[in-house]
């Protein structure tokens, strides 16, 4: 129904009939015969559609809580990751993953096509600062993209996004803001240009393998896969265990979800993935309906007791864009 009109009146079959039968009676009714007119059924109209009740996306905290970015997160049968940002859907709320977080191959199974991976459903177990909850595997571009028969090398490649379901009872757990930086302020679509600096986490083991969430400083190499991809240099490597967790540009914006360990021609790099293309590749195809990140609070550029040093960025060799 178009706005503006209200319902449309209609009037049944029956009631015409009786209508046109009245006035036929009437005019051949015999002089000084009264003839009463038979009731005609009263006109009726359709009820006015409802529309259907809006499911409001659960509140999440700007600020830090237990179960947010940074976190570890552990999928059954797979790997250890750190959890990229919050989103929400409706009234679900997800942690983002790197998708090879659920890969059960070995380390050099990168293409997400072709990969094997555990089912949607996984239970992952997440471990808050001082709760731990065990979430579910709600969705992956790996997945999505082997039932769909994705063959794009650049999409296989380097689409690497994934969802974590949290319960419902976690919720007053969950708070959106990225450690140290806040933000995230939004998604990023522009390009992001070479020289660029940004912003992560990063997540090491220490001598008992316990990991403590740390500030991260890089500048932006190029792009890679075509624009599915950053590749971004930072004074010190990535390590294995931080896959999942994010990376915002100077403005606080999302850009990306850390994907892989790269090496360029003279020095280590960290590539992630493209977030707004993830999640546009999400929307495309059989993601949460209405995916969108939880804003945190404001961005800083320069985080109060964080050594500017770990926030220092390298100067080095550009990357062709991809």
């Amino acid at each position: 129904m178009r706005a503006g009109l209200g319902p449309r009146r209609t009037v049944s079959a029956l009631a015409v009939g009786l209508a046109a039968s009245t006035a036929l009676t009437l005019f051949t009714a015999p002089a000084g015969t009264r003839t009463e007119a038979p009731a005609v059924p009263a006109v009726t109209t359709t009820a006015r559609a409802e529309a259907p009740a809006v499911i409001p996306s659960p509140a999440v905290a700007a600020g830090p809580s237990s179960i947010g970015p940074g976190v570890v997160t552990e999928t059954a049968g797979a790997g250890l990751c750190t959890a990229g940002l919050v989103l929400t859907a409706g009234d679900r709320t997800f942690l983002a993953q790197a998708a090879h977080c659920g890969g059960t191959g070995d380390e050099t199974e990168t293409d997400g096509c072709t990969s094997a991976a555990v089912p949607l459903g996984t239970p992952v177990t997440v471990r808050g600062t001082d709760r731990t909850v065990t979430g579910t595997l709600a969705w992956s571009s790996w997945n999505t993209m082997q039932a769909r028969g994705e063959t794009d090398p650049d999409t296989c490649a380097y689409n690497d996004l994934a969802l974590v379901e949290l319960p419902a009872d976690a919720a007053p757990a969950v708070g959106a803001a990225v450690p140290f930086f806040g933000g995230p302020t939004g998604v990023r679509t522009e390009p992001l240009p070479a020289g660029a600096p940004v912003f992560g986490l990063a997540n090491p083991p220490d001598a008992t393998g316990a990991r403590a969430v740390a500030a991260r400083g890089g500048v932006v190499a190029g792009d890679v896969g075509g624009g599915w991809g950053h590749a971004v240099y930072t004074m010190e490597p990535g390590v294995a265990g931080e896959s999942g967790s994010p990376l915002l540009d100077a403005g606080g914006r999302a850009v990306g979800v850390l994907s892989s360990l790269s090496s360029t021609a003279d020095r280590p790099s960290i590539e992630y993935t493209d977030l707004g293309r993830a999640l546009d590749y999400a929307a495309r195809t059989d993601g949460p309906p209405g995916l969108a990140p939880a804003s945190g609070p404001g961005f800083t550029a320069t985080p109060p007791g964080v050594d500017p040093r770990s926030l220092a960025t390298p100067a080095g060799p550009g990357i062709a864009a991809g």
